[in-house]
């Protein structure tokens, strides 16, 4: 089973999940922005990632922005911010077991498989 962080708005996101299914994977979906994760999951999906928390935001958002983040920021203001911004955490998220990969492109979500 993969759990897929899934912004049904995003494109790329509707694109993995189109990639996965048609690979015949089980996928549990998880509107992120509807069911934030918490501070936990957060950082377990950034050690599943092997990155830092940077890695897995939207920089681009205003939201990154105003709360006046930078890619300087420590690991706790990130992880921090993701959990009372969802906005920020970069989509899809696909995790299955303790292997976790952002899904741009898309295709990156195969080695879940």
């Amino acid at each position: 089973m993969i759990d897929y962080w899934h912004n049904p708005r995003c494109s790329k996101s509707r694109a993995g999940l189109a990639l996965l299914h048609e690979r015949g994977a089980q996928v549990a979906l998880r509107l992120y922005l509807k069911q934030p994760p918490t501070l936990a999951e957060l950082r377990a999906v950034t050690s599943a990632l092997a990155l830092p928390a940077i890695a897995m935001m939207r920089t681009g958002e205003a939201t990154f922005r105003d709360l006046g983040l930078s890619a300087d920021s420590d690991e706790e203001t990130l992880l921090t911010a993701m959990a009372a911004h969802p906005i920020l955490i970069e989509r899809p998220i696909g995790i299955r077991g303790s292997t976790a990969v952002i899904g741009r492109p898309p295709e990156a979500l195969l080695d879940l498989l």
